[in-house]
């Protein structure tokens, strides 16, 4: 496990408006080249010719649907540390509740959800990116929705996964019923053996621990993973972990908390982003 310490300046979170960003552009466009319904996409992008190699982040918002806020928390860090951004808007008319949007429609005849991230990525080449893969970052039911989404769709462009803050988990227990574990979906060992290699952080704030929060599902399962946020996305590592061990594999997700940070995306996106940022330096 790692601890990511942040400054107290760096969490002072500023806010910037949408329609200006230094020389950096705000925006929106839409994605239809794909199975389900046009999606309206909000961006933060270099000047136009600059950067066109810069990390792209791919970011899903939470349970309000509000992907232009979740791409306003990221203006300042994208110009901070050279990223693209692009925030993708699943309307609940579109995607109605967890079903839809976080659970990605598995089980039912609905176009899946996760099944847009590679067609937006092509869109995004097709502005003028070079990048040769993207990272995935999505921060409360966004970060639900991460954690399925590396599980059952293949996403051959995928750099890293990034899931923050979920509030509760798809384990990888076979014996356990969906959504909470993998009984009654189709799901082969060997994806699931995929799934625990693929290259995924848990990002987690050390104060998400409010148990009375409004949106915090109480179900007796989701309590079983629990009391919080926090110690559900320890849980649901050390499940991992566990099931990684059975399998004798090598385990491809880390922890990294995030002192000081309850349930905020935009203190959460401070810290995925210097470590975006590190993994392209890396690369």
């Amino acid at each position: 496990m790692m601890r990511f310490l942040i400054s107290l300046l760096v969490l002072v979170t500023t806010q910037i408006s949408a329609a200006w960003a230094g020389d950096w552009q705000t925006g929106q466009f839409t994605v239809s080249d794909w199975v389900g319904p046009a999606l309206r996409v909000f961006y933060v992008e270099p000047p136009e010719g600059r950067l066109p190699d810069a990390p792209v982040v791919i970011v899903m918002h939470g349970v309000n649907r509000n992907a232009d806020e979740y791409r306003d928390n990221w203006i300042g860090l994208a110009e901070q540390y050279g990223l693209r951004i692009y925030a993708p808007e699943f309307t609940s008319a579109d995607f109605p509740g967890a079903a839809f949007y976080n659970l990605g429609g598995v089980g039912t005849d609905a176009p899946s959800s996760y099944a847009a991230i590679e067609p937006l990525f092509a869109a995004i080449r097709a502005r003028g990116s070079t990048a040769s893969g993207y990272t995935l970052f999505g921060h409360s039911a966004g970060a639900q929705f991460v954690h399925r989404a590396v599980l059952f769709e293949d996403m051959p462009h995928l750099i890293k996964a990034y899931s923050a803050n979920a509030g509760w988990y798809t384990l990888p227990d076979q014996n356990t019923d969906w959504p909470y574990g993998l009984a009654g979906v189709s799901v082969t060992e060997s994806q699931l053996a995929a799934w625990l290699q693929r290259p995924m952080t848990l990002l987690l704030g050390e104060a998400d621990t409010d148990r009375r929060d409004r949106n915090l599902r109480r179900t007796p399962e989701a309590l079983a993973q629990g009391p919080h946020r926090f110690a559900r996305g320890m849980f649901f590592f050390e499940a991992a972990r566990s099931e990684a061990d059975r399998l004798q594999l090598p385990i491809g997700w880390r922890v990294v908390t995030v002192p000081g940070v309850a349930h905020d995306n935009a203190g959460m996106a401070h810290a995925a982003a210097y470590l975006i940022a590190e993994d392209a330096r890396d690369e």
